[in-house]
C-alpha cells in the first residue's frame, strides 16, 4: 500500500497557535457576566419603559417632580428603545463582535446617564442598574478584547 500522506498538518493551524497576544486570564469570565447582564439589563430598562408608558401612576413622582420635566410617555419609549439597544449589544459582546463592545460601552454609559435623571421616580431601582452600568463598563473597557481572543 501506498502511503497517500496524512489529512492532519504537523503543525498546530488553530486560532490559538496563531494569537499572539496576551493569554486570557480569568476576567474572560467577567466579560461574559457582563454580556449576559447587559441582555438582562436591557430586558429590565424595557419593562421600566413598558411600566412608564402603560402605568403612569406606578412610579413615587410626578413628572413634574423628575430632574428633566418630561411625561412618562416619553420616558418610557426611551428607556424601552435603550433596552432593545443595550440587549442586542450584549449579545454581541458575547459573540465577541468589538463594535458591539464599544457600542455597549456607550449604551451603559447613557444607561447609567438616563438612570440618575429618572432617579427621583425610582431611586432604589435607578440606583441598583447604575451600579450594574458601571461594572459592565469596567468588564468591557478592561477585559473586553480577552473575550475575542480566547473563542476558537
Amino acid at each position: 500500500m501506498t502511503d497517500v500522506g496524512r489529512s492532519r498538518p504537523d503543525v498546530d493551524t488553530s486560532s490559538v497557535a496563531y494569537n499572539r497576544g496576551p493569554e486570557p486570564t480569568a476576567w474572560t469570565g467577567w466579560v461574559v457576566f457582563a454580556a449576559f447582564m447587559m441582555m438582562m439589563l436591557g430586558f429590565f430598562q424595557a419593562i421600566e419603559g413598558l411600566v412608564a408608558i402603560f402605568n403612569k401612576g406606578f412610579y413615587r413622582v410626578t413628572p413634574s417632580g423628575l430632574v428633566v420635566n418630561v411625561n412618562y410617555n416619553a420616558w418610557g419609549w426611551v428607556h424601552l428603545l435603550l433596552g432593545a439597544l443595550i440587549f442586542v449589544s450584549g449579545i454581541g459582546v458575547l459573540a465577541g463582535n468589538v463594535a458591539a463592545r464599544a457600542a455597549a460601552v456607550v449604551l451603559a454609559g447613557l444607561s447609567a446617564v438616563l438612570n440618575l435623571i429618572f432617579i427621583e421616580a425610582y431611586p432604589f431601582w435607578s440606583i441598583i442598574i447604575i451600579a450594574v452600568d458601571v461594572l459592565v463598563i469596567y468588564a468591557l473597557t478592561v477585559h473586553g478584547g480577552e473575550l475575542r481572543d480566547s473563542t476558537p
